[in-house]
């Protein structure tokens, strides 16, 4: 259960400004149904200053408070101020958010940009600039990563997947995702650091998730060769209990396998720290 403000609750429970607008002249949408958030704002701007917003918004309850929030924060600014606004704002705002949700945050103040952008008569984000796509989940580019980075001092693969959802799905971009954090922390240059490298620290989720990828893509083909097979028990922090199937059932080499292949394997691609263990049958 998350920890929300009695503000979020408040803002959650009793949004303000829900709804389209009708003589809005400025619309901005970011993320996607698909994703599990999405914003569309809604702004009437006369002159330069926003004299109405309103929001219909798809997500938790972190994401229609930080709605609300946002709404509340720019009627009556200048467009010069409310792009202004960051998503720390919307956040201290509320007295706060959970730190994995503060990405709602982050989907506040694109989808602000984005309804200024339109505005203007500017092309929408996607295709203002070029980035590169990072995470197929989420839809999340090296350069939106590279500015959450930038904006909020992130430190951690971590803090990245709460203030961009980046590596909150399969786990397969984490390798890329150290790769960013490492060059903007001045750790290496970017071409340094392998793809295949997985981040220093994990989530629980994150690490189960590349443990199944590595037994999927490199372990069981290898021992479906030779007649034998592997399957993912469970899992207790760093420690893998595995269960070995078909030939490798009776192969004298089996405490070879698990250790010398299987768990060798897992350090190499997920964490250095991973012990192997065969479950109990």
């Amino acid at each position: 259960m998350w920890e929300y403000t009695d503000k979020v609750r408040e803002h959650f429970l009793n949004p303000r400004n829900v709804g389209s607008l009708d003589d809005a002249n400025a619309i901005g949408e970011v993320g996607s149904l698909a994703c599990g958030d999405a914003l569309k704002l809604y702004l009437k701007i006369d002159g330069d200053r926003i004299v109405d917003a309103k929001f219909q918004t798809f997500g938790c309850a972190s994401a229609i408070a930080s709605s609300s929030a946002l709404t509340e924060l720019i009627k009556g600014m200048t467009v010069e101020e409310a792009l202004k606004v960051t998503n720390r704002d919307i956040a201290e705002f509320l007295g706060g958010l959970p730190k994995e949700k503060m990405h709602c945050s982050v989907m506040g103040q694109e989808a602000l940009e984005a309804a200024i952008r339109n505005w203007r008569g500017e092309p929408a984000v996607e295709h203002s600039h070029e980035g590169q796509l990072v995470c197929k989940c989420f839809g999340v580019t090296d350069e939106q990563i590279v500015r959450a980075i930038r904006e909020n001092g992130l430190k951690t693969v971590e803090e990245i997947t709460h203030y961009t959802k980046a590596g909150g799905g399969c786990g397969e971009c984490v390798g890329e995702l150290q790769k960013l954090l490492d060059a903007e922390l001045g750790k290496a240059p970017v071409c340094e650091t392998p793809l295949a490298a997985a981040p220093k620290k994990l989530s629980n989720v994150q690490r189960m998730q590349l443990v199944l990828k590595v037994l999927e893509g490199e372990i069981r083909p290898r021992l479906q060769q030779d007649g034998g097979d592997i399957e993912l028990v469970d899992m207790d922090g760093t420690t893998v209990y595995v269960a070995l199937r078909g030939m490798c059932t009776s192969c004298p080499s089996s405490r070879l396998t698990l250790e010398g292949f299987v768990e060798k394997t897992l350090r190499d691609h997920v964490d250095e720290n991973i012990v192997v263990k065969e479950a109990a049958a």
